[in-house]
């Protein structure tokens, strides 16, 4: 049984359609991202969570109990915003007690919790120091702690990490895996951030325009797009059409010079979808031509004309000769690391 359950959930402002029937159910000690661009609906769906909006349509249950009727107060959820918005009158340990205070639990096991929080976050010996006289960094610890000192059935962050640089972003994902495993509360994160998605989730809800397009492992959703909007969305793909050629004894899917078997059940026209890092030269396979290469640290990025269209080539800088720009090559990938769907699914 699913700890969080959202079942046809919608929302509709007037005649626009923010969210249109989402259905999702989240396990305990998981770690969900909402995945899209902005005004997808992803904080939408977090806000009714949340209980600072009401659903149009659906039901919203936490263990089993229909959450839409209860005040955001007494969901048990904790939340941090992407503001973290802190007191700025109150000290690091004070922010951290407030929703204890309200809760009103006894001063000594107060004092104990917010300690342990503030130490979980990497911030002991900060407890009496105001957010002004803090850092970025530092100011979102102490909106974490705020938000687990309560021990929420739920955690719901809504791009928390948008404000730090990019440095400080992927420490603090480091951190927030590590806390979020050792603590395994449950948690929902809404970010439009593809990088920081696949580093921290469970699952991925890829949406666009109000709806699910993919839910899936972070593996699952890159490797296996469901879309032409989720192959875009998630890093640098190369998408070409390719037709099913049958003979008497073998279908073959056929592009150009490339071909390769085709899968059990496909037929027609197709989209097919390789990612770049997939992709090597070989000796046959897709003709094209290096239009340009890109030196960039730890990988080379090649743009390639083909037989069917441009193409992207990441190859890993391990000394190898690249090839130089103007060269002829062939482009090839294994089986495996293509996926397919129906060439209409592409429009």
């Amino acid at each position: 049984m699913s700890l969080l359950e959202l079942d046809r959930v919608g929302k509709s402002f007037g005649p626009n359609t923010a969210v249109e029937e989402f259905s999702l159910g989240v396990a305990k000690g998981e770690f969900i991202s909402f995945l899209g661009p902005s005004g997808c609906g992803k904080t939408t769906t977090l806000q009714m969570i949340a209980g600072f909006l009401d659903p149009s349509q659906g039901a919203i249950r936490l263990e089993g109990k229909d959450l839409v009727a209860v005040p955001p107060a007494k969901r048990g959820l904790g939340i941090v915003f992407q503001s973290y918005a802190l007191f700025p009158h109150m000290t690091a340990a004070e922010n951290v007690a407030f929703g204890l205070e309200m809760r009103k639990v006894a001063r000594n096991e107060r004092e104990e919790r917010v300690r342990s929080a503030l130490t979980l976050v990497g911030l002991a010996g900060y407890e009496d120091r105001h957010p002004r006289r803090m850092s970025g960094g530092q100011q979102q610890r102490v909106a974490l702690a705020r938000a687990l000192v309560i021990r929420p059935s739920v955690l719901l962050l809504d791009e928390p990490l948008s404000n730090l640089d990019a440095r400080l972003r992927e420490d603090m994902q480091i951190e927030l895996r590590q806390i979020q495993r050792n603590l395994g509360t449950t948690t929902i994160l809404v970010t439009h951030d593809q990088i920081e998605a696949m580093s921290l989730s469970d699952r991925i809800v890829v949406m666009s325009k109000g709806r699910i397009e993919q839910i899936g492992t972070p593996q699952e959703v890159y490797e296996q797009p469901a879309s032409a909007f989720v192959a875009q969305f998630l890093g640098k793909t190369n998408e070409f059409a390719a037709t099913v050629a049958r003979t008497a004894d073998q279908a073959k899917l056929v592009a150009g010079s490339w071909s390769a078997p085709a899968p059990v059940g496909v037929s027609g026209t197709v989209t097919v979808t390789v990612r770049p890092e997939r992709i090597s030269f070989g000796d046959a396979g897709l003709a094209g031509r290096i239009t340009s290469r890109i030196f960039q640290g730890n990988h080379w990025l090649f743009q390639c004309d083909t037989e069917c269209g441009p193409a992207i080539v990441i190859r890993q800088n391990d000394g190898q000769m690249q090839p130089e720009q103007g060269a002829a090559v062939h482009l090839v990938w294994q089986d495996a690391d293509m996926s397919l769907r129906a060439a209409k699914a592409a429009a």
